[in-house]
């Protein structure tokens, strides 16, 4: 096993190893750096070929433990002060994937890309490595790293005369967000949880009244047959996503919507109570089968059921099978909402009733304010995560995000079968909360706010081709229209803001200009229960220097950049 090492006084301290085996170096590095009292961050990255099952590891580590997928997984220890980064996947593809600057570099043995390590390396980082050939020697030489024979194998230290950038300064931990949906409320929780003052800017007179209004949102993830960017970014959300929501006390079915509870929790309302992905007809049964098979899932991430099963599962007949993600399920976002800004304890201000139309540099600073140029707030960094509203803002009027009109339908307990389970096809059914079914959603371009009969019929429609001959016939109207907030290519805007304004032409989105201070947390469309707590834990780790939550190729897809670079690399300006 390899040596624990002490980490030394500071902001914060990175470690990467290959290999985890049962947890060992990682658990001796962690006593280790308890027992000093250090007062930095302990950032622990692992990679590794695929994960050990709970039972094989350490009793320390198997709470919340992930399911063996490929990917990255973060997981907290000590109130967040330790942080245990999973990197699941082939070690060459994997680590060009990680977006670091490392301390210290623990290797068991020789790796083939050793040169990919120096441009991870903070000057003067130092790196462990057991079993060294005369071929890795020379490879660590000519990378940067100068070492010398130790009892435990080669000591190295990295000591590259090529210009290094220095290791950044730690920010001012001080934000404003605007918007108190699940975007603007995940914001609030992950700074606040690093040390943040927050203020939160709201509109109206509560959290969540818009597009996370809705009485129940199903979280689950996207499947394809050729993983795509999307399917893999969903997948780690929806991962991060039942880990934050345990962190933050669980969901629970038996905790009270917000609206009813009179003396309010930061208990999350919800299930984990499995959600089936029914097939669209026999070809696509098909499809969901081959995919299921094809990457041989874990059956507690996902598994395929015939129609039998199916059919059992759901107390009705149903012609094909489908995907049963046994730990899906619904939540009620606004108790979300509440649960982490609850959390932010004294770190949040909450200015609420008060729309932010105009943003005003002054020096360092942002300057929030009214459309009458009243000042709400201001701080050196804001954040956007107010969906379309974004586009009522000078400096991002010209993000390409759209709306899209959803109308879920409420239906009576009393007439409805009940459902075990969620349900979805090309609509999808909750089992009933509090006496009541959700059925949706439509997805229409207009603004009508009111519930319209029209849509009422398509959710029905949609939910009796799931299931036929058990729904009434002719309930009264009755549920909900939000908003969802959309980005041409359905997934969120998470990062820096362009500067449109700027006359650049960037090949490379590094190098498109940004508003300084400026960020967003945009674009969740229907799936904003999941995407919410990665999109903000990616955010405060960029506004942190942190190591990324996500493959480098994951988090240049969420760039709200992108779609700048990409219309001015076609001349476009």
């Amino acid at each position: 096993m390899l040596p624990a090492v002490t980490t030394p006084q500071g902001w914060r301290h990175v470690l990467l190893a290959t290999g985890f085996g049962a947890g060992e170096h990682f658990l001796a590095t962690l006593a280790a750096w308890r027992s000093s009292g250090a007062a930095s961050v302990l950032h622990y990255i692992a990679l590794l070929p695929a994960l050990p099952a709970a039972q094989d590891i350490a009793a320390e580590l198997r709470g919340g433990w992930p399911v063996n997928v490929p990917g990255f997984h973060r997981l907290e220890f000590d109130h967040g002060r330790v942080v245990l980064d999973l990197a699941v996947g082939d070690l060459e593809a994997t680590l060009p994937q990680i977006e670091a600057r490392v301390d210290a570099f623990h290797l068991p043995a020789p790796i083939a890309p050793m040169r990919t390590l120096a441009k991870l390396a903070l000057p003067g980082a130092t790196l462990t490595l057991l079993g060294a050939d005369d071929e890795a020697l020379k490879a660590l030489r000519s990378s940067g790293f100068e070492w010398q024979p130790a009892p435990s194998g080669v000591q190295a230290v990295f000591t590259s005369r090529k210009p290094q950038p220095p290791r950044a300064p730690e920010p001012v931990r001080q934000a404003v967000v605007i918007g108190a949906g699940v975007a603007g409320a995940a914001a609030c929780e992950r700074l606040a949880a690093r040390g943040w003052q927050v203020t939160l800017v709201e509109r109206h007179q509560e959290a969540a009244q818009e597009a996370s209004g809705n009485r129940a949102g199903i979280f689950m993830p996207l499947l394809s047959k050729d993983d795509n960017i999307p399917t893999r970014l969903s997948r780690a959300a929806y991962l991060y996503a039942m880990r934050h929501w345990q962190r933050l006390g669980g969901v629970d079915p038996e905790a009270r919507l917000p609206a009813a509870a009179a003396n309010p929790s930061a208990r999350i309302t919800g299930a984990q109570c499995g959600v089936l992905q029914l097939a669209r007809d026999a070809e696509h049964a098909l499809l969901q089968k081959e995919v299921a098979a094809a990457w041989n899932y874990p059956r507690e991430f996902v598994r395929w059921v015939d129609a039998q099963e199916a059919s059992a599962l759901l107390g009705a007949p149903t012609p094909d099978g489908g995907w049963l993600f046994s730990q899906g399920g619904w939540a009620n976002p606004a108790s979300i909402c509440r649960a982490m800004l609850a959390a932010c304890g004294a770190r949040l201000t909450r200015i609420f009733n008060a729309e932010a139309l105009k943003l005003e540099r002054a020096d360092d600073q942002w300057q929030v304010r009214a459309a009458g140029g009243e000042l709400l707030a201001e701080a050196p960094h804001v954040i956007l995560a107010n969906g379309a509203g974004a586009l009522a803002i000078a400096q991002t009027a010209e993000l390409p995000l759209y709306t899209m009109r959803g109308q879920v339908t409420h239906l009576q307990e009393q007439d409805f079968p009940h459902l075990p389970l969620v349900v979805c096809r090309e609509a999808y059914m909750t089992p009933p909360v509090q006496g009541i079914v959700s059925v949706g959603a439509t997805y229409d371009s207009d603004t009508d706010s009111a519930l319209r009969h029209a849509s009422q019929q398509e959710n029905l429609s949609r939910a009796r081709d799931i299931l036929p001959g058990v729904l009434p016939q002719d309930p009264p109207l009755a549920g909900r229209v939000g908003f969802r907030c959309m980005a041409p290519d359905r997934l969120p805007l998470a990062g820096p803001l362009p500067d449109y304004a700027a006359p650049a032409r960037p090949e490379r989105l590094r190098d498109v200009p940004r508003h300084a201070g400026l960020y967003g947390l945009l674009g969740y469309a229907s799936r904003g229960l999941i995407w919410a707590p990665l999109a903000a834990e990616l955010l405060a780790a960029q506004l942190e220097h942190e190591p990324l939550p996500l493959e480098a190729a994951l988090a240049a897809a969420l760039d709200p950049a992108r779609f700048m670079l990409k219309a001015r690399r076609g001349g476009r300006v």
